[in-house]
């Protein structure tokens, strides 16, 4: 029996949990952080001190030869799922609340479901998958266009980075479950922050931004540490636990933390656009990732 096809045990419920929380709260440090620091200075610095905290043990380990072995889909991986994603997330939040940022990017599984059906799983696209993805899109389109959402004429912009984000989300987990499946998994993150973070460095130093605070700078830290060093740790334990299908539905719970912390720390308003499409986006992703059973397709 296969990690998809098996019961998640106490051990993914574990990393479910930490997952939800440790990709919950990474919106407002970022939403904190492009306050003074650019979008380039807010990805190098987190994946710079993400890859510096993990560097030590990676070579104590001797797990970093493993990843240059396969060094093409690690950066293909960390292409997809750092560069591309982190710098969209961050200019996004320059225009969007935090909250409504991490809704967006719920509807991960949604493009899941897309994805594997255009890659030959017919029964990615059942009836209730359609719909599933029917209602999501429905609740995406209620939260943007609906009254009470307050945000600037880049609004549509922001919003297509942040789906263009949870597109990438989709992908990644089958790099790593199909083609890095073999390599250590702190070798493989570690190598992929060190390359992000390298490559966005120079972008960083020449990018404008403001007079770095106090309060930015340790949210950026933050980010690097927890939602990103930590974070991609157990998310790589987690799809090897439970497969990549079943690893993105943590994305249920991220955006009630999203939401949360924005409205309590942020004072981010609850518009009645995302009240309302708030529970569809959430019903949408489980029904078209599920099929309507209660676990997650093989």
């Amino acid at each position: 029996m296969n990690a998809a096809s098996s019961p998640v045990g106490a051990r993914g419920w574990w990393l479910f949990a930490a997952m939800a929380l440790l990709w919950g709260v990474p919106y407002l440090f970022i939403k904190e952080a492009v306050d003074s620091y650019s979008p380039a200075a807010v990805v190098a610095g987190r994946t710079l001190i993400g890859a510096l905290v993990l560097l030590p043990v990676a070579i104590h380990r001797g797990v970093l030869r493993p990843a240059l072995k396969a060094w093409p889909w690690v950066l293909a991986f960390g292409a997809i799922e750092m560069a591309g994603p982190f710098v969209l997330l961050s200019h996004a939040e320059q225009t969007l609340p935090s909250g409504l940022t991490g809704l967006l990017v719920s509807t991960v599984p949604l493009f899941a479901a897309i994805i594997a059906f255009a890659g030959g799983e017919r029964a990615a696209l059942g009836r209730a998958r359609v719909i599933g993805l029917a209602v999501g899109f429905a609740g995406v389109a209620v939260i943007v266009a609906g009254p009470g959402l307050a945000v600037g004429e880049g609004a549509v912009v922001a919003v297509g980075e942040v789906l263009l984000t949870a597109v990438c989300y989709a992908i990644a987990p089958f790099i790593v479950a199909t083609k890095l499946r073999e390599v250590p998994a702190l070798g493989s993150i570690t190598l992929s922050l060190a390359a992000v973070g390298l490559a966005y460095l120079p972008i960083a130093l020449l990018s404008p931004h403001g007079v770095p605070t106090v309060r930015s700078t340790v949210s950026l830290v933050l980010l690097g540490v927890l939602c990103t060093a930590v974070a991609f740790v157990a998310f790589f334990a987690l799809i090897a636990e439970v497969g990549p299908a079943r690893a993105p539905l943590f994305t249920y719970v991220n955006p009630i933390v999203a939401i949360l912390l924005g409205v309590a720390i942020l004072g981010e308003d609850l518009s009645v656009g995302l009240l309302l499409g708030f529970p569809l986006v959430l019903f949408g992703c489980w029904l078209a990732a599920t099929g309507g059973v209660r676990r997650a397709p093989v």
